[in-house]
């Protein structure tokens, strides 16, 4: 079918404009013309004829409204203009919409569904639309075909009526589709931009939960408490090079640290981490200057501004415990009073100096920070036992200090838990004569793990569990060649210590250690900690080259060697030693009538030239009720079950 170009998108009204299409239609019409031009050309006709003419020409202009109308229906550009504006629906217009504007209708797309083959949507609503043109095609071939019968008038009569129907119903059908495809359009426009909107929306909402999610929170961050702000932008960095100095990669650590100084010279945690570092070298190298160079790098973070608190305490800690090891006690006392200037109200600095002034013996200073303390919190339990053991240990006031200690224990306070507490507690309820509430007290202590039981009371005990029992046989030690070597001298021993009794050559000193009740009671001391007072030695040279042949006790770094001289009318209150990893032997060098010792429940007394041998771990008590000295060498080994590796790493006491 030729394409032909429509003046106008809507049906075109019978005018000049449509000229060439009535030609077209006209020659088209082939006898039709004929017939008409024969019509014409008589002029003398008669009334019948003239009507039939008249009949004829309304029959004409009827055909050409239809035919002006089906061709204006199979223009391309008419039939773009509906599918733009309809849907595929209830008729054969509507089914036109799904169409490409490049589609024609001689398109034929085929589609491949499994095996069977389907023709396009789109090619349906074509075929329909050309069926409906070809039908227009044919009722105008009939009118044509009816105007050559000139006998059936009223049959031409009839069909010009009805087509001229046909053409009114045609043109409401599509005036009405029209409106009906654009309501539709418009509601559907309308749906489609709302449903697009309302999915951009959803998106725009996930990316900022998803935003919100991925972003991680400084809270989160498992050291944010001590990290600033200016840190926490360099956390990886910092944590990178913590990891190293965690797995003893000193050295690699140590760059990291230095390059993150470098751009951030004031980054509290990369000064500190480096002090660390420098700390462990100063370790490994047995450095002192390495060592005052990691107090110098400590301070120095602790000074910074941005050091975030829970930080600062930390630092604080370590570097308190290295000023110490360097022996630099009141720098330490100064680190923690530089803490209180800048916190005054956080009372765990104020107890950090307490208890440094306590280690350097300044119990006044001390007393002070822990009243001070209980001026704001009357129930700071580790300010209760702390001012008890002053008052019980430096003062002797048992009575006040009992109820005190008892206070601070009972509160279970972190710090209160303290096995010397509950040693200074039961202890005092010893000394003023109450004995059930120390077993009491002691019995407490041994259930919470802090003794090794309640006659056991040592508290620097081995890693490794070894044997206790309160008195020991030559044999149970494996020491008999050493002690059967001191028996066998024990004269010579016993005169070069009676020698230093003089009171004008003489080294023996008072006990300190306020274990007396009464009486007199002095010591000579020839090796300490594992290590041969050289001075003392000299006044003694044969004893001490007798212990020089005895590694397990000269050696012993928790332990002394000793003469010790009792005067009548002294007696020592029930104690235990501080450790469970020596036993300790006694020479009898001069034993006069009186003197006994109790360890646990069996008390016995000395013989000369003889060893009594028991583990000063468990309590033991003294009296000397005599009327002479009692005289007799200390020598303190090594418990025979101590592993050698500890014997070398213990500290000394």
């Amino acid at each position: 079918m030729a394409k032909q170009k429509p003046k106008s998108s809507t049906p075109h009204k019978p005018g000049k404009d449509n000229t060439k299409n009535e030609k077209n239609n006209h020659n088209h019409s082939g006898s039709t013309g004929s017939t008409r031009k024969h019509h014409i050309d008589h002029k003398h006709e008669t009334k019948p004829e003239k009507k039939l003419q008249s009949n004829y020409l309304v029959l004409f202009v009827v055909s050409m409204v239809v035919a002006t109308s089906t061709a204006i229906l199979l223009s391309e550009d008419v039939q773009k203009v509906l599918i733009e504006f309809t849907q595929l629906g209830l008729n054969p217009f509507q089914e036109v919409l799904n169409l490409n504007d490049d589609t024609t209708p001689d398109d034929y797309v085929m589609h491949q569904e499994g095996d069977t083959l389907k023709k396009d949507p789109k090619q349906d609503a074509h075929d329909k639309l050309r069926e409906l043109d070809k039908n227009a095609i044919n009722r105008n071939n009939d009118l044509t075909q009816d105007k050559q019968d000139t006998g059936k008038e009223t049959e031409s009569d009839s069909n010009k009526n009805s087509n001229r129907a046909s053409a009114i119903n045609k043109d409401d059908m599509i005036e009405s589709e029209s409106e009906n495809i654009q309501d539709n359009s418009k509601v559907k426009e309308t749906k489609h931009q709302e449903e697009q909107q309302n999915k951009e929306q959803d998106v725009k909402e996930k990316k900022i939960e998803g935003s919100k999610k991925d972003k991680p929170r400084q809270e989160d961050y498992g050291k944010i408490v001590i990290t600033s702000k200016g840190d926490y932008k360099l956390r990886k960095k910092l944590d990178a090079a913590d990891k190293l100095l965690e797995k003893g990669e000193v050295a690699k650590a140590m760059e990291k640290f230095d390059a993150i100084l470098r751009n951030k010279s004031r980054s509290p945690r990369a000064m500190w981490g480096k002090a660390l570092a420098t700390d462990k070298l100063a370790e490994q190298q047995k450095s002192n200057k390495l060592l005052e160079e990691a107090i110098s790098l400590m301070d120095e973070a602790l000074r910074l501004s941005k050091t975030p608190e829970a930080l600062q305490l930390i630092i604080a800690e370590k570097l308190a415990d290295r000023q110490a090891f360097r022996g630099w006690s009141h720098k330490e006392a100064n680190t923690w009073k530089y803490l209180i200037g800048k916190h005054p109200d956080n009372l765990e600095f104020q107890r950090k100096l307490g208890v440094c002034y306590m280690k350097i013996g300044k119990n006044e200073p001390a007393r002070e920070v822990f009243r001070k303390i209980l001026s704001v919190d009357p129930d700071d339990g580790f300010a209760l036992v702390h001012l008890g053991f002053i008052m019980k240990t430096a003062d002797l006031n048992y009575t006040e200090a009992i109820p005190i200690l008892q206070r601070g224990i009972e509160s279970k306070q972190p710090g209160t838990q303290d096995g010397r507490f509950f040693y200074h507690l039961g202890d005092a309820y010893s000394r003023v004569d109450n004995v059930e509430m120390a077993r009491k007290i002691y019995q407490q202590g041994a259930d919470a793990g802090i003794f090794l039981s309640a006659d056991q009371r040592s508290l620097y005990n081995a890693q490794t569990p070894l044997t206790g029992r309160p008195w020991w046989t030559q044999e149970q030690t494996t020491y008999q060649p050493h002690l059967k070597l001191l028996e066998d001298n024990w004269q010579t021993i016993r005169d070069e210590g009676l020698a230093q009794l003089d009171l004008k050559t003489g080294a023996f000193v008072p006990e300190e250690e306020n274990l007396r009740e009464t009486g007199d009671w002095k010591q000579f001391t020839l090796y300490q900690r594992g290590r041969k007072n050289e001075e003392n030695c000299k006044k003694v040279p044969k004893t001490c080259s007798l212990l020089d042949r005895i590694p397990d006790a000269k050696g012993c770094t928790r332990g002394q060697i000793k003469f010790s001289v009792m005067h009548p009318g002294v007696h020592v209150w029930p104690h235990t030693g501080p450790t469970n990893c020596r036993i300790r032997a006694h020479l009898g060098l001069k034993v006069p009538e009186g003197p006994k010792i109790r360890v646990g429940n069996d008390i016995r007394t000395w013989k000369e030239g003889k060893f009594i041998i028991f583990d000063d771990s468990f309590e033991h008590e003294v009296w000397h009720e005599g009327t002479e000295l009692r005289l007799v060498l200390i020598v303190d080994f090594w418990h025979p079950e101590l592993p050698a590796h500890e014997k070398r790493t213990l500290s000394p006491i």
